[in-house]
């Protein structure tokens, strides 16, 4: 039978920021309404990478709002990658269940506690967003975009054979423990960091869950995957390819 999570449980949310000040105070407000009205205990911990446009400055004034206990903030000086914004995050989280997510609110907290009761029902070590199954889906993205996504998603389940559904998502729960082995197991650290993780998993034996997610496209600035980032995710999953 599945282990029940106690209700001594911490939830530390990390949310890496570049040039997000339109969509910071929306998205922490919609995470702290998420965790109030479910009663879980939390932190979001903000990760901002030296961005010119003031996130930090906002992420400042949010503290001040909701406290110190409930916003930490981690900035660095300059932007250096998603992977190692987890990395420097995990070593600030109070919290033994870790969520990571998008900070431009294409990620709705919405979907948290039913990430946290499907962990809890089966003691996943994993509990990963998917846009690919049940009742998950993509919008705001044009033809272009969704081809990318899927075509990545499409080759990547043949080359590796993963056994999750929606492997370069980037909405997920971990049990703290066991993100920092897959951290320590990983090479990618930047767009292919995410599907790395879950392939680690796999060859790891660890325990996946999915919840289906709608994911909505950024309303606010612009869009960081481009053709640097489409570039080193065709390399990356060839490394993968050959080491896995």
């Amino acid at each position: 039978m599945a282990q029940k999570s106690s209700t001594k449980d911490k939830y530390s949310i990390l949310l890496p920021t570049y040039n997000e000040r339109e969509n910071l105070p929306l998205i922490i407000w919609l995470l702290v309404k998420s965790f109030t009205e479910s009663g879980y205990d939390y932190e979001v911990i903000v990760i901002d990478d030296g961005s010119p446009d003031g996130t930090l400055e906002i992420a400042q004034q949010l503290q001040d709002i909701y406290g110190k206990d409930k916003i930490v903030l981690k900035p660095r000086a300059k932007k250096l990658g998603l992977g190692t914004a987890y990395i420097h995050g995990i070593k600030h989280a109070t919290g033994n269940f870790i969520i990571i997510m998008d900070a431009d609110l294409s990620h709705h907290p919405k979907f948290i506690p039913e990430f946290i009761k499907t962990q809890q029902e089966n003691d996943y070590d994993v509990v990963s967003g998917t846009r690919y199954r049940g009742t998950g889906g993509v919008y705001g993205w044009d033809f272009k975009r969704k081809l990318i996504s899927r075509g990545a998603n499409y080759v990547t389940q043949i080359l590796l054979r993963p056994g999750a559904s929606d492997l370069t998502g980037s909405f997920r729960l971990y049990k703290k423990d066991v993100l920092h082995k897959l951290i320590d197991a990983c090479v990618s650290k930047g767009y292919v960091f995410q599907m790395e993780m879950i392939i680690r998993a796999r060859q790891l034996n660890y325990t996946i869950g999915e919840v289906p997610i709608t994911f909505v496209d950024r309303v606010y600035g612009e869009s960081k995957l481009g053709g640097n980032e489409i570039i080193g995710f065709v390399k990356g999953l060839l490394t993968l390819f050959a080491t896995t």
